[in-house]
């Protein structure tokens, strides 16, 4: 998580003397966070974005956020190019070590040996210093639980003239206008 550029909703949180209960954390984007959101995520329009989080010790000196990340946002439909409204709310989770722990120093892929579950947590990320962006980690989870192909509820490709669809020919109104711009040059 460093040598990244700062995210929309960045939040840093020192996390060098965090509570051993831990430290709450909300984050609310304001109306130009969110449109830099749209812009990074390739989205029509972010209309709220809130993430509420829990950065708490773990081990011993390790940092465990766990929260959830809540937006709403207008896509485009890869079918029609509708606006398209969609709700997330995803669940926020992981560790992280500093990069000066003994895990840190052997990584993974040195004598230490680590064994992961594809359907298990994330494996942890280091940090150095003293602070977490848990914003940017916030957005990470976001990012991913943006529906890549949105398509409008009842909404299927155009099929071909023949009743089947053809694989080779690009279709729907995007390609259409493109087909209209070839054949006037």
């Amino acid at each position: 998580m460093h040598d990244q550029p700062l995210s929309p909703v960045s939040f840093r949180v020192n996390v060098a003397h965090l509570p051993q209960k831990g430290m709450p954390v909300e984050i609310e984007a304001d109306a130009d966070q969110r449109q830099a959101l749209a812009a990074e995520h390739g989205l029509l329009s972010v209309e709220t974005w809130h993430a509420k989080l829990l950065v708490e010790p773990w081990k011993r000196n390790g940092v465990k956020v766990s929260g959830r990340v809540e937006a709403m946002i207008k896509q485009e439909c890869v079918v029609t190019l509708e606006p398209l409204d969609a709700r997330i709310s995803e669940e926020v989770s992981g560790l992280f070590f500093p990069e000066d722990s003994k895990l840190g120093r052997l990584g993974f892929h040195d004598k230490g040996e680590i064994h992961l579950d594809v359907d298990g947590p994330d494996s942890p990320e280091t940090f150095s210093g003293d602070f977490i962006d848990v914003g940017a980690f916030a957005e990470e989870f976001f990012g991913l639980a943006i529906e890549p192909y949105p398509r409008k509820p009842g909404i299927a490709l155009p099929a071909s003239e023949d009743g089947g669809e053809d694989p080779d020919e690009p279709r729907g109104p995007l390609f259409e206008k493109l087909k209209a711009l070839r054949q006037k040059s």
